[in-house]
């Protein structure tokens, strides 16, 4: 905890003190803040600080700064379901991670690039990034964060729903973004366009990142618990039928949102591939508040259980 407090104090008060002599933004210094600091100053602050250590540090500053300065798409998922992701992740790639190979992940909708970076640390292996962001702030602030914490990413700022400059991966994560897409022409080469009106951003994020996901990999999304209840939800569901698996829906505890209504769940595909098939029973869980560690335990028995009988 030391670690983490000493590398916030010194981005908090060197973002602070740039905002208020170069009239900035918090955000803005803060990008100032992290370039001295890849750049080599302060090396004693980074002197046995872990990637989390260096993680939470910078998110915290980062929370702060959207705090200061709210906008819609300033978003940060948190560290309790970036966990909860890295676990799922971990469990449905485990053949994968034991081998030797490079595992490549991404992220079409990277943000700040908190979701990413604590799979990847969780994981703790040779893994390589990827990821996608239209936003010029939070795609620099997803890019120091990255060089900070000595995780290798490729960052590309486009729109994620345009054609990307990237190979398909072994897997993607994503906090998906919830809204309508405006770009009603281009939004006609999806599968799961609507024919009057504009099509959920959310549900052509999802058709995207099955396209850019090798066949067999994997897909975990964090989607509104009632994604499948709109009117638009018939297109989707379609889709997934035609082209990937369902492997789990997991509910998430509700007390980690604002609002009910804010609501999500872990949405977990598999692509479809020649020498594939769908899972047995689709794993359907809640998670418990993370504060009842009984219920935590049984939780990731059952995942454990689920696993076991599919393997049978």
């Amino acid at each position: 905890m030391e670690k983490i407090e000493n590398i916030f104090t010194y981005l908090d008060t060197q973002s602070s003190t740039l905002s208020e002599k170069k009239d900035i933004t918090y955000l803005d210094g803060l990008l100032n803040a992290l370039t001295g600091l890849r750049e080599g100053e302060q090396p004693e602050l980074l002197a046995d600080a872990s990637r989390e250590d260096i993680r939470k540090a910078i998110q915290l500053a980062i929370l702060k700064g959207m705090h200061k300065n709210v906008q819609a798409n300033h978003q940060m998922t948190p560290d309790s379901l970036g966990f909860l992701v890295g676990y799922f992740v971990e469990q449905f790639l485990e053949t994968k991670l034991k081998s030797e190979d490079t595992i490549e992940i991404a992220d079409l909708t990277i943000g700040t690039g908190n979701l990413l970076l604590t799979v990847m640390n969780q994981l703790d292996r040779n893994i390589q990034g990827y990821g996608v962001e239209i936003d010029d702030l939070l795609i620099q602030l997803a890019a120091l964060s990255g060089d900070l914490q000595q995780q290798p990413i490729n960052l590309y700022r486009q729109d994620a729903l345009q054609n990307l400059m990237l190979d398909p991966v072994d897997a993607i994560v994503s906090d998906l973004p919830v809204g309508y897409y405006p770009d009603t022409e281009f939004a006609e080469n999806y599968e799961i366009h609507v024919e009057d009106g504009m099509t959920y951003a959310h549900h052509m994020l999802i058709e995207q990142a099955v396209n850019y996901t090798k066949e067999g990999g994997y897909l975990f999304f964090l989607v509104p618990n009632n994604i499948f209840e709109s009117e638009q939800a018939p297109l989707l569901y379609t889709y997934i039928q035609k082209h990937a698996w369902i492997q789990a829906v997991v509910q998430l505890p509700e007390n980690l949102f604002k609002k009910q209504e804010l609501a999500k769940s872990l949405f977990i595909l598999q692509k479809k591939s020649a020498d594939g098939k769908a899972v047995k029973d689709v794993l359907l869980a809640k998670v418990p508040k993370l504060d009842n560690i009984q219920g935590l335990e049984s939780f990731f028995a059952q995942v454990q259980k689920w696993k076991k009988e599919e393997k049978k």
